[in-house]
């Protein structure tokens, strides 16, 4: 019988798989066209292919976020500015450039999937988290997009984020934007503040509820249901467009493939939340819940991380 570091580390690499896998689909070119077109204003009016053949290739898990590996490609000297000690090492998950309009106006974009919007979850608020990514996709263009103080060639950047812990009616697209606001005096037109936007896209957690009346939202909960490859691409094909490449039809096989060894082997496991949970609730510490339901204290709380109980280091 396998130990229980087994038992983590065996579950900690499925899970991470998994969760590449959900990037890699979500970084196919056809989905993110459909993301831009259905959440931000620019693209509402784009053809689709259009928008495909103006995206640049995605890279996945590659770009740091912290000062000093936003900007890998310099046009002189690293700046000062990204010379910031003492922050941890953050990664995108996807990250690719889209051209917009006759003028291919460069857009810097960046989507994460997160799990959750919770606080409690989290361990802090996802809008400050969305604020410093943005801010980093702009400041890292210093000495890239432009030198010194010629400002009017800052890109536009794009912070989209696909959360996975909706309620049963809590599907939604929210945006944040720049606002101008007169304190006092004759109000002045300033051009330039949608340079900066971020959109939480919210995605229900149940499977079994009626589809979304948003096309985008019932979109990705069909593409991050779970449920078998053959019936997850007929929907993609049939009822959004989605046209099965051999490259997008092994992204669909892997996600769905590990979807299921993940739900198998917490059954085999035992992993039983509920029980987890409640003994929990009832005060028990995570050693004694974890040697009652015979499973390792990292599952354990990852189990209560999950369900909010419990803050993730």
């Amino acid at each position: 019988m396998e130990s229980n570091i087994a038992q983590v580390i065996d579950i900690t690499n499925e899970r991470a798989s998994y969760d590449n896998s959900i990037k890699e689909i979500l970084a196919d070119k056809q989905i993110l066209a459909r993301i831009l077109k259905y959440s931000l204003q620019e693209f509402k009016e784009i053809d689709i292919d259009t928008i495909i053949s103006n995206i640049d290739e995605p890279e996945i898990s590659k770009i740091r976020v912290d000062p000093g590996y936003s900007n890998t490609e310099k046009i002189k000297k690293e700046s000062e500015e990204d010379n910031v000690l003492g922050e941890g090492k953050i990664f995108y998950d996807i990250r690719f450039s889209v051209y917009h309009g006759d003028s291919l106006i460069k857009v810097l974009i960046n989507i994460e999937a997160q799990r959750s919007t919770s606080p409690s979850k989290l361990g802090y608020q996802i809008d400050n988290r969305i604020i410093y990514y943005i801010s980093r996709m702009i400041s890292a263009q210093k000495e890239v997009e432009f030198l010194k103080s010629d400002y009017d060639n800052l890109k536009s950047v794009r912070s989209i984020w696909i959360c996975m812990d909706a309620g049963d009616d809590e599907d939604s697209i929210n945006r944040i934007r720049l606002k101008e606001e007169t304190i006092f005096g004759k109000d002045i037109k300033l051009n330039n503040l949608d340079k900066v936007q971020g959109v939480i896209i919210r995605l229900r957690k149940k499977d079994n509820l009626e589809q979304s009346k948003n096309y985008l939202v019932a979109m990705l909960e069909e593409l991050l249901r779970k449920e078998s490859a053959e019936i997850k691409k007929k929907n993609l094909s049939e009822n959004y467009g989605i046209k099965m490449s051999s490259a997008t039809e092994r992204k669909v096989n892997e996600m769905c493939n590990l979807s299921e060894v993940l739900v198998e082997k917490g059954i085999e496991q035992g992993i039983e939340k509920g029980k987890i949970t409640a003994r929990y609730e009832d005060g028990l510490s995570i050693e004694d819940i974890a040697e009652r339901t015979k499973v390792s204290v990292e599952i354990v709380k990852s189990v209560l991380i999950e369900e909010g109980l419990l803050k993730e280091n």
